[in-house]
C-alpha cells in the first residue's frame, strides 16, 4: 500500500502550541533553554529542536483557534499530492490546499483519529 511516508518526502515536523504570552516563551525557550529562533512570524515563533524538528508557539485565539491545544504540522513539498492521496482514500479533510500570505505557506488541514489537527504544509521559504 502506498503511504504518505513512502511516497512523499517528509522534510520535518513542527509542533505548534498556543500561547498567551510571547515574552514568557522568549524568556524560557531562548533565554533558559537556548533554542535557536528560526522564524519570527509575529503571531508565531518557531524554534529549532533538531535537524528537522521544530516547536512553534502561536497566539491563542488568533493564529491557533482557542479550541485547539496542539497542531501537528508535517513539512512536505508536495502538499497537493498528499491531499490527492487522502481524498483517494476517502479521508475527510478540514480544508483544501491553500496559500497563506500571512505566513507564506501552502497548507491544508486534516484530523487524526484522536481529533488532533494535522497540518500538511510547505514553507515557501524553507526553515533552516
Amino acid at each position: 500500500m502506498t503511504t504518505l511516508a513512502n511516497q512523499f518526502s517528509l522534510k520535518g515536523q513542527v509542533m505548534f502550541l498556543p500561547t498567551d504570552n510571547h515574552q514568557k516563551i522568549i524568556d524560557f525557550y531562548e533565554g533558559v533553554l537556548g533554542l535557536e529562533l528560526v522564524r519570527d512570524q509575529t503571531l508565531c515563533r518557531i524554534y529549532k529542536t533538531g535537524p528537522a524538528s521544530y516547536l512553534g508557539f502561536c497566539e491563542r485565539g488568533y493564529s491557533i483557534p482557542t479550541d485547539y491545544r496542539v497542531v501537528i504540522t508535517l513539512l512536505i513539498d508536495d502538499v497537493d499530492g498528499v491531499y490527492k492521496l487522502l481524498k483517494e482514500r476517502n479521508v475527510a479533510t478540514e480544508s483544501e490546499p491553500e496559500f497563506s500570505e500571512r505566513f507564506n505557506v501552502y497548507q491544508f488541514f486534516v484530523r487524526d483519529p484522536n481529533g488532533y489537527l494535522v497540518e500538511i504544509q510547505r514553507f515557501n521559504e524553507p526553515l533552516s
